[in-house]
């Protein structure tokens, strides 16, 4: 399993859009875990990513993709992701 962040925060409508995208995406990559991540209870996630939620972010190559993606451009990001730990 390789993780992915999805940095947000509550009462985020973009926020929700991109979470229900990422749940889709999900099936055709079953094998990533997503956890959410609420910016407002870390600073350093607040200081960097403030202007720019919702954030999916890979911790593991601190690669990251801001709003607005839509589920074709995180199935390419994931996809991405997953050849480069192939490598």
């Amino acid at each position: 399993m390789s993780l992915l962040l999805l940095l947000g925060t509550s009462g985020c409508h973009l926020c929700e859009q991109a979470e229900e995208i990422i749940l889709q995406s999900r099936i055709i990559h079953p094998h990533w875990v997503v956890e959410l991540i609420d910016i407002a209870e870390q600073s350093e996630w607040q200081d960097k990513y403030a202007i720019r939620i919702p954030v999916l972010y890979h911790p593991g190559s601190q690669e990251d993709i801001g709003w607005p993606f839509d589920i074709e451009q995180v199935d390419q990001f994931v996809s991405r992701l997953t050849a480069h730990n192939h490598d």
